[in-house]
């Protein structure tokens, strides 16, 4: 009991001890609250606030629109699905790079076997898989993986879809992920047979990742007391597709859904595509309790704090790794900083990466002071270092803000 209350006692210590006119500055401004045990929004003060911003006036090429969003090392990866370009920038924000026509590592143009010229068409996701220090592209418009090196950006491999792959869906890969040991994983807009997972040499391995749709009991008993060919009328019952996914530390597959049917919005998959994810909060990991969310996105740290992005409201929910709420910030507007169509969301470091598909845009979000305080405690309670997570807390509260 005393370590699933653990955090929240921090947090409010840090929240008592700020100066209120702070809180409810800074809540004016950023739209930021949370929920107390009995369900009533608590003001807060932000995690997180807006830094910097990358758009099309920082690039030498057209920005289109930013549809997906990764980070490795000291960079970061922006796909552009109009154009048909990932755009990639440095630590400091600034343009390295555009790739739309593929290269072989000699720099020449990599052609098909009719001697077309070899270009992305229409990507919707984009990885770095650091340990292989490769870039991995869902080239959705081509049905295909595109494989780059991740510092000469110039062509490895392709994966096109398996011979050996079963079932109907279709293999038109959108958003994509790659674990420690290397197996591939995919998300399939609209795809009824859960995440694709593939092995490193691109060959099918299995469906994973269970998504239960929600019982009507109605048309349950009715196919339960129907006839053959009665039930051969009835409309079907198909899984609720997943939208996104990311993959943390321990090799664990975190996934989200936008899909009304599906009984559960958040997921973290076990080896055996189960959903594990801890639900030790006041509340379920659901987002909001008076509103439904349309989570687009989810991105999770080395130390089990994941975000959930939220496109309807431009949200964004914290939570730690027991799923206990620790802060909502962002939201949808016409100030700066505020969002039209939020489409993704990554860590940099100890920073956030948020894209606006319609703004054309990604947003960079530091820690503030408050945010530094609580994840730090934050991650000392997930490290097991109890003693040293409430100085954390303690010492953020006593700075000035």
């Amino acid at each position: 009991m005393a370590k699933r209350i653990g955090v929240p006692i921090l947090l409010a210590t840090v929240l008592l001890t700020l100066p209120m006119q702070t809180v409810y500055a800074r809540n004016a401004e950023d739209n930021c609250y949370t929920y107390d045990y009995w369900g009533e929004v608590q003001k807060s003060i932000p995690a997180f606030e807006l830094a910097y911003t990358i758009d099309g006036d920082c690039m030498n090429v057209t920005l289109s629109g930013v549809d997906d969003v990764a980070a490795g090392g000291d960079r970061i990866f922006l796909i552009d699905t109009t154009e048909s370009r990932m755009n990639v920038f440095d630590a400091d924000f600034q343009f390295v790079t555009s790739v739309k026509l593929l290269r072989n590592e000699d720099n020449k143009i990599v052609l098909d076997d009719d001697g077309n010229q070899v270009m992305l068409t229409n990507p919707e996701g984009v990885w770095f898989h650091e340990q292989e220090n490769e870039i991995y592209i869902a080239d959705t418009g081509a049905e295909r993986i595109v494989v780059l090196d991740g510092d000469g950006y110039y062509l490895k491999r392709i994966i096109t879809k398996p011979d050996d792959m079963v079932g109907v869906t279709q293999f038109k890969p959108s958003k994509i992920a790659v674990s420690s040991a290397n197996k591939i994983y995919i998300v399939v807009q609209s795809g009824y047979e859960e995440i694709i997972e593939l092995n490193q040499s691109g060959t099918f391995s299995r469906y994973f990742g269970v998504n239960e749709p929600v019982v009507n009991l109605w048309d349950y008993f009715w196919k339960r007391i129907s006839s053959d060919e009665q039930k051969s009328k009835m409309s079907k019952t198909y899984a609720p597709t997943f939208n996104n996914l990311d993959i943390d530390a321990d090799g664990f597959v975190y996934a989200t859904t936008s899909d009304t049917s599906a009984q559960e919005v958040a997921f973290r998959l076990n080896p055996k595509g189960e959903n594990v994810l801890r639900q030790e909060g006041y509340w379920p990991v659901i987002g909001d309790l008076n509103i439904d969310n349309s989570f687009v996105d989810v991105a999770i740290n080395e130390y089990g704090v994941y975000a959930l992005l939220d496109q309807s409201t431009g949200r964004i929910f914290l939570y730690d790794f027991d799923g206990q709420l620790l802060n909502i910030f962002g939201k949808t507007g016409d100030l700066q900083g505020d969002f039209k169509t939020p489409s993704a969301i990554c860590w940099f470091g100890d920073k956030l990466v948020v894209s606006d598909k319609s703004l054309r845009c990604a947003y960079i979000y530091e820690m503030t002071e408050f945010g530094q305080a609580a994840l730090g405690a934050t991650e000392s309670y997930y490290n097991g270092e109890w003693e040293e997570a409430a100085p954390a807390g303690q010492g953020g509260a006593q700075a000035e803000c």
